[in-house]
């Protein structure tokens, strides 16, 4: 029996970097995949997902700060592949512009989302997730160490930790689980594209990059059934980044 059988999951970001590798991490342990994404993808990805080992799977191509339509995918899972049971929120975007520059825009863009779109689906969670289910919050290093140009970014994952002890707290009393995973230097499109990290203020060691696999391997863990004793935790996957900045 595989980790995960008989799991319904929902990973958002699921189009590329972490979303993608887990995405297909569940899927191969055996979970029913709903993948939400945003940017247009080279190939289908619920066909690949169920290549790679899921009974089902599904993707909706979805901006998450779209309440309505995150809320009308959780439904239309429940309908078809009978219920929820693993809830991923990894879907992030980032800007580059110092905080003198930043307007309202600037800030609610990227707030809505990286922390709605969370909220949004925490919520949903909290009323839709069967019992024993769990919700894993992809956050950063950046919500602990930060570096200039990126505070909405940094805001925005800091917020996410908050989100999950509060999700902990409130999933008690119908037995779901709230974590999160701090991911730090993963060898995504997000990292090489950071212009902090190409013109070298945020220093890279290429020796301790890691690889979405990683943080999948995580989330995974803290979304299985020897996980249920684990709840309101904070998992760094960052290779020690944190320890040495």
């Amino acid at each position: 029996m595989k980790r995960h059988d008989g799991k319904v999951a929902i990973v958002t970001g699921a189009g590329t970097g972490i979303g993608l590798a887990t995405a297909h991490r569940l899927a191969r342990e055996g979970a029913c995949l709903v993948g939400i994404y945003l940017h247009p993808r080279p190939s289908d990805l619920a066909s690949e997902l169920k290549q790679s080992g899921a009974p089902e799977a599904v993707a909706h191509a979805i901006d998450v700060a779209d309440e309505q339509r995150l809320e009308a995918a959780v439904l239309d899972t429940i309908q078809r592949l009978g219920g929820i049971d693993v809830i991923v929120n990894n879907a992030a975007m980032m800007t580059f512009k110092p905080i003198a520059e930043l307007r309202a825009d600037d800030w609610r863009r990227v707030l809505e989302v990286n922390l709605l779109g969370a909220v949004h689906l925490t919520r949903l969670g909290l009323l839709h997730l069967r019992t024993g289910g769990a919700i894993i919050n992809v956050s950063s290093v950046h919500a602990e160490r930060t570096t200039a140009d990126v505070a909405p970014y940094a805001a925005s994952k800091a917020a996410l930790l908050s989100l999950t002890r509060s999700a902990a707290i409130e999933g008690t009393t119908r037995g779901i689980r709230a974590n999160a995973v701090v991911p730090g230097a993963i060898d995504t499109p997000m990292l090489w594209s950071n212009p902090n990290v190409s013109s070298g203020v945020e220093q890279i060691d290429r020796s301790v990059v890691g690889q979405p696999e990683d943080v999948a391997a995580a989330i995974s863990f803290l979304a299985c059934d020897e996980a249920r004793f684990i709840t309101g935790s904070v998992l760094r996957v960052d290779g020690g980044r944190l320890s040495t900045l």
